[in-house]
């Protein structure tokens, strides 16, 4: 078991050293990454650390003139909407992110036999924050190029495809044990639209990283869970919306789940959280394997004692 988002605003040692620094600041910073993707292994004793970065780090490294602003996200100062804008998308190479290497390098002596987990942003999710310039509610202008332009529409993503694969790939050569790509935002299509603009570019990723388990994660994905199990991945993250036996069902057989409590869970009495995480250990068996984690990340306002006992909750179950 691991928690996404477990190292983040919830520890009050994470947001000690990261007093007055910015994200991507620290996300470049490899003594800063190092400490704070150790904080929740020492805390808590789960049985993975997930590195701690941000999906728009390539991006950035790449010369994208992006910021991650404080209760926004990422803003993109010049969105990419035509052709014309792809030609900021140049390849990613290691030189470009040299502390992702150091700190790979450095946590791998510092974990001993614990895994490290390296990640990406997908390609759709990050092609969403490029087009419409930062978040958003409906994806008018992905689902516009998506739908309208779809030769553009694949160029990009094919660009996309090839950074986040060498961003992988990369962490892996440094030493990463797993690796999970986030999409977060692909909930906002269909299975049909999924197969037809995502999944060649997501199973291009998938096939280019068979060194190590790969997992593959989306929130909102109850509709998509058949698709994403054809993706290439070896295990299907399911967030707190679908059971995980039925989640099974939906993914079919050859791979694992990975889920699914819903973190504002943790916001209730202790009583309601070992009734609900046992639950989902029980739904769990359906799967031919099962890694517990939360259905989406830690939220800021969880208590780290909830999270220390539901960890010790699983493993003694």
């Amino acid at each position: 078991m691991w928690f996404m988002r477990q190292a983040g605003r919830s520890l009050p040692e994470y947001l000690k050293v990261r007093e007055g620094v910015p994200m991507l600041q620290a996300c470049a910073t490899p003594d800063l990454i190092v400490e704070i993707t150790m904080q929740p292994v020492r805390r808590y004793g789960v049985d993975a650390a997930i590195f701690f970065s941000d999906i728009v780090v390539p991006l950035k490294a790449i010369g994208i003139d992006l910021d991650i602003k404080p209760g926004v996200g990422p803003v993109v100062a010049d969105p990419i909407r035509d052709a014309a804008g792809l030609e900021t998308l140049r390849p990613l190479e290691p030189g470009d992110v040299p502390y992702v290497t150091e700190a790979i390098g450095a946590l791998a002596g510092e974990l001993g036999a614990t895994p490290l987990i390296g990640f990406a942003g997908a390609p759709f999710t990050l092609a969403s924050y490029l087009i419409e310039g930062g978040p958003s509610k409906n994806h008018d202008r992905t689902k516009a190029m998506m739908y309208g332009e779809p030769k553009l529409w694949h160029a990009l993503m094919d660009r996309l495809t090839g950074i986040v694969l060498e961003h992988l790939r990369i962490q892996i050569r440094a030493g990463a044990s797993a690796v999970q790509l986030f999409d977060s935002w692909v909930g906002a299509v269909s299975a049909a639209d999924y197969r037809e603009f995502i999944l060649p570019h997501t199973s291009r990723i998938f096939a280019g990283v068979p060194e190590v388990p790969r997992i593959h994660f989306g929130v909102g994905t109850g509709e998509l869970l058949g698709v994403l199990g054809e993706a290439g991945a070896d295990v299907v993250g399911v967030d707190w919306r679908v059971p995980l036996d039925e989640a099974a069902r939906r993914v079919g057989p050859g791979r694992a789940l990975q889920g699914n409590l819903d973190p504002a869970i943790l916001l209730a009495p202790w009583d309601v959280v070992e009734t609900r995480a046992l639950d989902v250990l029980r739904r769990g068996r359906a799967a031919e394997g099962h890694i517990f984690n939360l259905g989406h990340g830690v939220l800021p306002s969880t208590d780290p004692d909830q999270l220390k006992r539901l960890t010790e909750l699983v493993h003694s179950a």
